[in-house]
């Protein structure tokens, strides 16, 4: 069906945003799932509708008009009502709902996040899923753009307003050492620094996280190694190569290691992070409390019980919150 212009229509709106927010009319396309035309056509006909231009689509990246930036504050809340409207009907019926954009840490990756789409597809008949895999930082600022609905992430360094948060988990940070490399009736600290440190990469939160906490202790590793994968730096430890502090669940999706890997507290003060279910808040209702409902059974019997039963001196640090 072709849309008459001179109509305003919620998708032209959203097309709008979408491409003032990314920059480009391609880029929108590309976020959107749609065509370059189409939503070329689209912005065309929400000027017809307005009576002006809004943006100036000859500079590189395309610049607001100011009918342009007067109208975004108004699409903005349009949009925001429309996805309210549909949040509060949705809550009528779960069943419903015919879209979900789900962004997820790559810690869930191989555990949680496949069995969490099996009940959440017998939850959601007919329901469309759209899923991704990013770091935290990337997974919040899709779900910012709007790009995502729902994203389950990591501590941020900041939560914003906008934010509907419903917390998941707490797990502690723990030190991982070669197999049979410390002796646990001696100080382990002085033990483990003679190996090299391998360290997450300063790009990633968790690098950050762990680096922050070792300039609080006061202490200073040498930067020799530092890596971006959990795979990476487990593998190097297991093969002698150093020692690395990470999470339960960082070093539950190296199984392949295991056999030669130890795992024991941290040998300074304890650190901990929590991961949570964010959504915008005001737009899913009960929808996001929903799916953090779901998780949180799956989370407990799939990642916390195995691995405290394995490590028990773990206790209440890792758990479902």
């Amino acid at each position: 069906m072709v849309e008459t212009p001179g109509k305003l229509s919620l998708w032209a709106i959203e097309v709008f945003i979408g491409a003032v927010e990314e920059g480009s009319v391609s880029a929108a396309a590309k976020r959107l799932s749609a065509s370059v035309s189409s939503v070329s056509q689209q912005l065309t006909n929400l000027e017809n509708a307005l009576g002006a231009i809004l943006l100036d689509r000859t500079t590189r990246p395309q610049q607001l008009t100011s009918a342009g930036a007067l109208f975004l504050k108004r699409a903005q809340t349009i949009l925001s009502e429309a996805n309210q409207a549909k949040a509060e009907l949705a809550v009528y019926n779960f069943s419903k709902m015919t879209r979900l954009r789900l962004g997820v840490i790559e810690d869930f990756d191989s555990d949680v996040t496949p069995a969490l789409m099996v009940q959440l597809a017998g939850a959601l008949k007919g329901c469309q899923f759209l899923l991704e895999s990013a770091s935290s930082y990337a997974l919040a600022d899709a779900l910012e753009s709007r790009s995502l609905d729902v994203i389950v992430a990591a501590d941020l360094d900041i939560t914003a307003k906008w934010m509907e948060v419903h917390t998941l988990m707490n797990e502690p940070f723990v030190a991982v050492a070669p197999k049979g490399y410390v002796d646990r009736s001696k100080p382990v600290f002085e033990q483990v620094e003679k190996l090299p440190f391998v360290r997450f990469s300063s790009r990633q939160m968790i690098g950050r996280q762990i680096e922050a906490h070792l300039a609080r202790q006061r202490i200073s590793l040498p930067n020799r190694f530092e890596f971006g994968s959990y795979h990476a730096i487990l593998s190097m430890v297991a093969g002698g190569g150093g020692w690395t502090v990470t999470t339960p669940l960082g070093y539950m999706r190296a199984q392949r290691f295991h056999g030669a890997l130890d795992v024991m507290p941290l040998p300074f003060k304890a650190l901990s992070r929590s991961i949570s279910l964010i959504a915008r808040k005001g737009e899913m209702e009960s929808i996001a409390g929903d799916v953090a409902g779901l998780m949180r059974p799956l989370i407990r019997e799939m990642l916390v019980n195995p691995c405290v039963a394995q490590f028990p001196w773990m206790g209440s640090a890792f758990r479902v919150e």
